[in-house]
């Protein structure tokens, strides 16, 4: 195994960000959905979000602002929760769409809340903080 995560591309996370955010926009690209700009806006960038936080936390490089960036992506990540129920109320998902985007959404929250407290426990360590690629890393190998 490596010995630290070099690219924000490696971070589990962001490679699931990823996938959510093709399922999204499949998703709001026809039909009623693709005729509501505001919620499809809404949605779409509510998952950019997600994936960019990450990235432009972890190239930061310092364990209290990717900790804070990891804070803003999972709190986009309810956001796109949220957003997913108006959808379904409203008729734009079936019951399947819905299960399943929302299954994606909780495995990245879940994902991202792990590794910010993985990143909060390094950055409170009695031996300091180790930086993003070393905390994204450690969080990697006790999964």
């Amino acid at each position: 195994m490596k010995e630290r995560i070099d690219r924000f591309e490696e971070l589990i996370a962001w490679q699931k960000a990823r996938v959510l955010t093709f399922e999204i926009y499949k998703a709001t690209t026809n039909g009623d959905f693709g005729r509501d700009f505001g919620l499809k806006n809404q949605i779409q960038r509510a998952a950019v979000s997600i994936m960019s936080n990450l990235a432009e936390g972890f190239e930061r490089a310092r364990p209290a602002e990717f900790h804070q960036f990891l804070s803003v992506s999972k709190a986009s990540c309810a956001e796109l929760r949220s957003q997913l129920y108006v959808a379904f109320d409203v008729g734009y998902l079936d019951k399947n769409q819905f299960d399943n985007l929302m299954g994606l959404a909780l495995e990245v929250a879940r994902i991202i809340g792990a590794l910010r407290a993985a990143v909060e426990r390094n950055r409170d360590s009695k031996k300091g903080p180790l930086s993003p690629q070393y905390a994204a890393l450690n969080y990697a190998k006790a999964c």
